[in-house]
C-alpha cells in the first residue's frame, strides 16, 4: 500500500504536491519523494520518513517545474532502505520517471526477461523499477517522435506482461505524463481537472479523491481497469482501454481499512460503506446473539468509528469514546516488528476508566490482521475495570496472505490463518468474536454503488483475481521472506518475529 500523485500545472507544482502527499500519509509513513520537470531536467527529492521530515525548504526550492510526481512508500517488496523510495527514474529512453503503488506478482520472471531480452539492469529490489523498466522498454519500441497513440500501445503491452496489482504515474521528458492502472483495478486511482481563469486546464491524478479534494481540484472520475490516461505538455488529456481483458475487481480492502473515509472509490464514498459495515455487523449480532448482555460499544480509533455508530444504534446499545489517541504514534498495523507494534499500542491509547468500570463491553475494530493490537486492547480493556469484553470485527477473518501490495503476505503472520473464530477469540482474550460476513461486507459497498459487482477479497477466501497465485508461489513467497529476515536482507524483521511469537503462543 502506498500513495501516489501527478499534477500538471500552471504554476511551481512543488507545494501542491506536498500537500497531496500529507493527505495521502496514511497510505505510507516509510518514505516519502518527489520529482518534478522543468525545462527538460528532472528534479528529485527523496528520502525515509514522513513528508514533513523529508521535504524542507532548501529542498523545495530545487524541485522546480509545472510538472510533477510525489510517492509515500509503505514496503510491501524490496527493503526499507532509501533506494527503494520513490519515484524511479530512467535516462533510456527519453528520461522517464515514474511511481507506483501495488504489487506485481510475476516480478523475478520478469527481471530475467529485463536482463536476458530487453538488455536493462535492476538496481534494487523494488518491483516499481520493475515497472518503470518495462514500461520503459516497451515505450522505446514505438521510436523518437511519441503521441498518445504510441503511449498507449506501451502501456498495452505492460498489461500482457505484467501480473498483480498495480496503479503508476509516470512523467515522460519532453512529452507528458500517463497513468495506468492494472486490468483488474485492484490498486486504486482516479484523475480530477481544475480550470483556473486565464490559464490552462490543470490535472491531478492520485491514489485517492481527497488528494483532489483539498487542492481544489473536481474529480472527473476513477481509471477503469487496464485503462491509461496521457496528458500532454500542450494539456490535451487523452483516455484509453488498454486491455482487452479488463475486469473490475478493486481491493476490497481499501474500503474495510486502508483508504481515508473521505474518500470516493470506484464510484463508492468510503464512508457510506463503513456505515453499512456497521449496519450488517448489528443485524449479525442479532441474528446470532438476540439475548446479549452488551452495555456500550466502544470503537477502536479511528478506522472502526464510523462502523462502530451505526452497529450501536442499530442494536440500540449506548456508544463511548472508551480510548483517546496520542495522534503522534503511527499506524501499528505498519510498525515493523510485533515488539514495536505491541509497546507502540499502549502509547498510542489510553483507556478511560469510567467507560468501562462494571460495564459488560462490545469493542469493534475495522479488521483482525495479526491479532497484537487487539489483544492488547482487550487486556487495557479489562485493566479499566470491564466486567465482561466482547470483540466485533467490521471484516471477515484475515486468513490468507495478500499477494498485490498490502504488508501480509505471510501466512503465520496472520492470527486467523488456521484457526477457527473460537481459537482466535481464546488467543485475544475476549469473552466473545464476531466477525463480519463476507457477503455482507460485498454488499455493504454494493449498496452505495451497485456497479461493484465483484472484488478482490483474497485476504478472507484465499481467490486470487489475477489466477497466478498457487501453493507453490505463497510457500516461495514466505521462504523467500523468511529468509531474506534471518539474514538480515531486504525484508523486514517484523516476518521472524512474528514468526517467533506465534510459535511461543501454539
Amino acid at each position: 500500500m502506498c500513495g501516489i500523485v501527478g499534477l500538471m500545472g500552471n504554476s511551481m507544482v512543488n507545494q501542491a504536491l506536498y500537500d497531496a502527499l500529507t493527505v495521502l500519509q496514511h497510505r505510507g509513513q516509510d518514505a516519502a519523494g518527489m520529482m518534478t520537470w522543468d525545462d527538460g531536467r528532472f528534479f528529485l527529492r527523496k528520502s525515509n520518513g514522513l513528508v514533513r521530515d523529508v521535504f524542507h525548504t532548501r529542498h523545495m526550492k530545487r524541485l522546480q517545474g509545472n510538472i510533477g510526481i510525489g510517492h509515500v512508500r509503505y514496503p510491501t517488496a524490496g527493503s526499507s532502505s532509501e533506494a527503494e523510495s520513490q519515484p524511479f527514474y530512467v535516462n533510456s529512453p527519453y528520461g522517464i520517471t515514474l511511481v507506483h503503488n501495488g504489487n506485481l506478482t510475476n516480478s523475478d520472471q520478469l527481471v530475467k526477461e529485463l536482463f536476458n531480452t530487453d538488455l536493462r539492469h535492476i538496481n534494487t529490489r523494488s518491483d516499481s523499477e520493475v515497472l518503470l523498466n518495462v514500461f520503459a522498454h516497451e515505450l522505446g519500441k514505438q521510436g523518437h517522435r511519441l503521441d498518445a497513440e504510441d503511449v498507449f500501445d506501451a502501456v498495452r503491452r505492460v498489461h500482457r506482461r505484467c501480473r498483480g496489482g498495480y496503479a503508476a504515474v509516470s512523467i515522460i521528458s519532453d512529452l507528458g505524463m500517463v497513468a495506468f492502472r492494472d486490468i483488474n483495478g485492484i490498486r486504486p486511482v482516479v484523475v480530477g481537472k481544475r480550470c483556473i481563469e486565464g490559464g490552462q486546464p490543470e490535472y491531478m491524478i492520485a491514489s485517492e479523491s481527497v488528494a483532489l479534494d483539498v487542492a481544489g481540484f473536481e474529480l472527473i472520475r476513477d481509471l477503469a481497469p487496464g485503462e491509461a490516461v496521457f496528458i500532454n505538455n500542450d494539456r490535451e488529456m487523452f483516455m484509453q482501454q488498454c486491455s482487452e481483458s479488463a475486469r473490475l475487481r478493486p481491493c476490497i480492502f481499501e474500503y474495510v481499512y486502508l483508504a481515508r473515509p473521505d474518500s470516493i472509490m470506484d464510484g463508492a464514498n468510503v464512508y457510506g460503506t463503513r456505515m453499512r459495515m456497521g449496519q450488517k455487523l448489528a443485524l449479525k449480532v442479532e441474528r446470532e446473539w438476540p439475548d446479549h448482555d452488551i452495555d456500550v460499544v466502544i470503537p477502536i480509533p479511528d478506522t472502526s468509528r464510523t462502523a462502530a455508530l451505526e452497529l450501536a444504534q442499530y442494536l440500540g446499545v449506548k456508544y463511548r469514546e472508551g480510548f483517546v489517541k496520542n495522534r503522534y504514534i503511527g499506524r501499528t498495523f505498519i510498525m515493523p516488528g510485533q515488539t514495536q507494534r505491541k509497546k507502540s499500542v499502549r502509547q498510542k491509547l489510553n483507556a478511560m476508566d469510567v467507560e468501562f468500570d462494571g460495564k459488560n463491553v462490545l469493542l469493534v475494530d475495522d479488521s483482525i490482521v495479526r491479532g497484537t493490537t487487539c489483544q492488547e486492547i482487550i487486556q487495557m480493556a479489562r485493566e479499566a475495570g470491564a466486567k465482561k469484553v466482547y470483540f466485533a470485527s467490521a471484516a471477515p477473518a484475515v486468513r490468507y496472505p495478500n499477494v498485490y501490495g498490502i504488508d501480509m503476505p505471510v501466512a503465520m503472520e496472520l492470527i486467523g490463518h488456521d484457526r477457527t473464530d473460537e481459537e482466535v477469540c481464546t488467543l485475544i482474550g475476549a469473552d466473545r468474536l464476531i466477525y463480519q460476513d463476507l457477503e455482507d461486507l460485498k454488499d455493504a459497498c454494493r449498496e452505495i454503488n451497485p456497479a461493484l459487482e465483484a472484488f478482490d477479497c483474497s485476504v478472507f477466501d484465499g481467490q486470487y483475481v489475477t489466477g497466478d497465485i498457487d501453493g507453490d508461489y505463497l510457500a516461495r513467497l514466505e521462504a523467500a521472506r523468511n529468509d531474506a529476515a534471518r539474514h538480515g536482507g531486504s525484508v523486514s524483521s517484523a516476518v521472524v518475529e512474528m514468526h517467533n511469537d506465534i510459535e511461543e503462543v501454539e
